[in-house]
């Protein structure tokens, strides 16, 4: 008999399919306050579990006596209690490099639009404004040999340092736990505490998980370091930024602006503050959405599941303590 999993996310057919190959699969296509009820009973006798979005917490996991592997179509993991899953022993899995290339990408496209004012003038020609030349009351800055400032040299740390250096000659500085030798040398990038990288930065880059440690790392007395013409970007994860205390910085215009994919409560309200400032650029938290990287989002989660349930996990794992 096959085991049972739960998929709570709609899958391409053949992603489906392979699944189906392995496993009995009870579909959820999203988890809803409508249908908690029936996702939790059918927790009971789940194996694994495979999706995105949704809280995975204690209380969810303690209607799940069978679950012996989680698979999450992301590289975050946040809504996830990993600690009591590993405890119960629960293997947890993520799709850590599948979306590395599109996220550094989708921070370029930030930059230049925060730093150019693209979706600014944009509306500003649509609403039929353009008369003539763009006076210098709609210019915006160089982006070319600028300093970028990049919290969090991992993956996608390096990728946004390759554009970065290579395509805008710009100098890269960067703080972490600790140096990283492979942008040192590749990029001539510079490790340097985060106090000096506000300073320095024309553009500080947030590519930071969140945890205790970095939740509001970027609040009033950081944002108070930046330059006035810094640009603050932000793909990491919306709390390790405090929204009021940026939004309140924009406002005074202590720094130019915004850029942001992730937010402290998603969906963004609509009537947030962040909406109606000109100066800052805000997406749907589309870091890695284009229809490749999505599908291989999706794949390597499938395979994940498959390699925790059989037993044979070697990446991609959370909480490898769990398989030792």
């Amino acid at each position: 008999m096959k085991p049972s999993i739960i998929l709570y996310k709609i899958l391409p057919d053949d992603l489906l399919a392979r699944l189906e190959q392995h496993f009995t699969v009870l579909p959820f296509n999203r988890l809803t306050s409508e249908n908690r009820q029936d996702f939790l009973l059918a927790l009971k006798q789940a194996q694994g579990l495979i999706g995105s979005g949704g809280q995975i917490d204690k209380s969810v996991l303690d209607c799940a006596p069978a679950l012996k592997a989680v698979s999450t179509i992301s590289v975050g993991y946040d809504n996830f209690d990993v600690q009591t899953m590993t405890e119960r022993g629960i293997i947890m899995m993520h799709t850590p490099t599948v979306l590395t290339e599109t996220v550094a990408d989708t921070v370029m496209a930030l930059i230049l639009s925060t730093a150019r004012r693209v979706v600014e003038v944009a509306e500003w020609a649509k609403s039929g404004q353009w008369k003539g030349s763009v006076g210098s009351e709609l210019f915006g800055l160089d982006v070319h040999h600028k300093t970028i400032g990049i919290l969090g040299m991992g993956r996608i740390g390096l990728a946004l340092a390759q554009r970065a250096h290579g395509g805008f000659n710009m100098p890269v500085i960067y703080n972490d736990r600790q140096p990283n030798p492979e942008a040192n040398s590749r990029f001539n990038a510079r490790f340097c505490d985060l106090d000096t990288l506000l300073a320095e930065s024309d553009f500080v880059c947030v590519s930071l998980p969140l945890t205790e440690q970095t939740h509001h790392l970027i609040s009033d007395e950081q944002l108070a370091k930046m330059k006035p013409s810094a640009i603050l970007i932000n793909t990491g994860r919306g709390p390790v930024v405090d929204e009021a205390a940026l939004i309140k910085a924009l406002k005074q215009k202590r720094i130019y602006g915004a850029g942001l994919d992730v937010f402290e409560k998603e969906p963004l309200s609509a009537d947030s503050e962040l909406f109606r400032l000109p100066n800052v650029v805000a997406l749907p938290h589309i870091g890695s959405a284009t229809h490749e990287t999505r599908y291989n989002m999706a794949a390597c989660a499938v395979d994940n599941l498959i390699t925790a349930l059989t037993g044979k996990v070697t990446v991609n794992c959370v909480n490898p303590q769990v398989i030792k």
